[in-house]
């Protein structure tokens, strides 16, 4: 049985291949880019044309890498990035560019939105929050969430703003371009804050739309993951190269991962790091932490939910480092050059490469801590004017320590996602461990020995994501008969444990870690509150 998943990052879509039989097998993969469009405001916005052109071209390069033929397909489906919004008109045309989840400018929106009550509690309004705590036990209460750039653009594009027809997410849009029809995901709904979870009322809650201003018939008919958005239309099949008819599956990528690292028990977690991360427990009733940013989120599961704390930037900050710290010292460049020969054929990519160089370094990168905010950040505490720090620089570091650091620092914050999660559950003591960064032996180590836990690594972490959305294709299409087979397909590869001999050193480290977002707020706010405001 052959699947395509279109796995849409950040900044790019990966096009996957499985065969599904007694397991999940990847057979190809291919991709294609996307701009990511950051402006003076805040704001971050993407070309849905962009969006389509990149699964076009990446499933014709699909079928020259396999001798697979398109007519072999009998389902795809969408793993996408979450919260952002795409606003379309009655015959689905996007009606400005769509609005990313890191996007920020609604500053005076969310002010009015959650901070405007006479009486408030950590900033917010009393009664919002106690109302929308009571229907799904979370509420909009950071600037980057969905309801409030919908305010943003009924507020400042008017013109715009009057021609909305349907409000949706990335998900819920590909999966209309691909079948004309408009509805959105059960994950992609609860994502906006307005979905009711309580048992006999699921669906849209209509007070709370009117609660924070959002015309109730701008949100579209609500599916369950397993349940096909449609079918693929003649237009559509004939662009991707694809058979007219097939199914047509989607969902968001925080929702599908952990399905695709094999967690679909109750009270199984895994860590995540891509662009973003997160620490997500599965878990059969909803819990919410209000205090540390934590929500318990629909899963792609029915009946489950995800115990969700995130930390706004990872990977990208590992990134950021190949891009403007690893070049010229250690002879990496943003193309493969200086690299020697001898390495080649040892390291897959210059991020297998700069683990190599990092592991020179010892545990605790020589004194310096890094702090993994780079883009704000959203829990154990919801600020976007937060930044990245190297705490305790020296004249004796050099690049390779700075490195680590900044590797140990987005362990560190995951460590400490993951204790406040265990303030209201219990976390697995294994924890399975998926993401780009997974594919790093040094990096699993280092969470091994960071967080105290048993690490476990499946084959092809860093597509998680796709193999999730693989996966619930097949349930939906009934290849596979329940959610507990999905764990049998996804085997462990490899175990790491935590290494007693460094414990002391990281304890010392994260205590340190954990104060620096209390003493540096304020200068945060200094430096950065004005930059939201424009």
């Amino acid at each position: 049985m052959k699947i395509i998943v279109y796995d849409f990052g950040t900044s790019a879509v990966k096009t996957c291949l499985f065969d599904i039989s007694s397991t999940v097998k990847m057979i190809c993969h291919t991709s294609a880019e996307y701009n990511m469009y950051i402006l003076e405001n805040g704001g971050v916005e993407q070309d849905e044309n962009e969006w389509w052109n990149a699964i076009v071209s990446s499933t014709k390069d699909l079928f020259t890498k396999t001798e697979v033929k398109p007519s072999e397909i009998i389902g795809i489906s969408f793993c996408a990035q979450m919260q952002s919004v795409v606003l379309v008109d009655k015959n689905g045309n996007v009606l400005r560019r769509p609005m990313n989840y890191l996007d920020t400018r609604a500053y005076t929106e969310f002010k009015k939105g959650i901070e405007s009550g006479l009486i408030r509690i950590n900033g917010c309004d009393a009664f919002k929050l106690f109302r929308n705590l009571y229907i799904n036990k979370t509420a909009s209460i950071s600037v980057k969430d969905p309801v409030y750039k919908y305010k943003w653009v009924e507020n400042n594009e008017p013109q715009i703003f009057k021609n909305v027809y349907k409000w949706l997410d990335v998900n819920d849009y590909l999966a209309f371009r691909c079948t004309g029809n408009i509805v959105r995901t059960v994950d992609s709904a609860f994502s906006t804050f307005l979905y009711d979870t309580r048992k006999g009322k699921e669906g849209w809650n209509i007070g709370l739309a009117k609660m924070y201003g959002v015309a109730p018939e701008h949100l579209p008919k609500i599916i369950n993951c397993t349940e096909k958005a449609g079918n693929l239309t003649k237009q559509a099949a004939s662009e991707l190269g694809l058979t007219e008819g097939i199914p047509v599956f989607s969902g968001g990528d925080a929702t599908l991962t952990g399905i695709g690292a094999g967690c679909t028990t109750p009270g199984q977690t895994h860590i995540y790091i891509g662009t973003s991360g997160w620490v997500i427990t599965l878990i059969d009733h909803q819990v919410v932490d209000p205090l540390h940013s934590i929500t318990g989120v629909m899963s792609a599961l029915p009946g489950m939910f995800h115990y969700y704390a995130e930390l706004e930037t990872a990977g990208i900050c590992f990134e950021w480092v190949k891009d403007h710290l690893a070049l010229d010292e250690i002879g990496i460049y943003l193309e493969k050059k200086n690299i020697p020969k001898d390495h080649e054929n040892i390291y897959k990519s210059l991020y297998d490469y700069l683990s190599y160089e990092v592991n020179k370094v010892p545990p605790g990168a020589n004194g310096i801590i890094f702090t993994p905010w780079m883009h704000g950040n959203r829990s154990p505490f919801e600020d976007s004017n937060a930044g990245g720090i190297f705490f305790n620089l020296k004249l004796e570091n050099g690049k390779r320590d700075m490195i680590r650091a900044v590797l140990e620092g987005i362990c560190f914050h995951l460590r400490w996602l993951l204790e406040c999660e265990a303030q209201k559950i219990k976390t697995s003591d294994t924890i399975r461990f998926v993401g780009g960064g997974a594919l790093s032996p040094v990096t699993c180590q280092m969470l091994a020995d960071i967080t105290g836990k048993t690490i476990e690594t499946i084959d092809e972490p860093q597509n998680a994501g796709a193999i999730g959305a693989a996966m619930m294709t097949a349930l939906g299409m009934n290849i596979i008969d329940s959610s507990k087979t999905i764990e049998k397909m996804i085997p462990i590869k490899a175990t790491y444990r935590p290494d007693a001999s460094v414990k002391a050193i990281y304890e010392r480290n994260y205590k340190v870690f954990c104060k620096l977002y209390n003493s540096n707020s304020k200068h945060f706010k200094a430096l950065n509150a004005d930059l939201g405001k424009h």
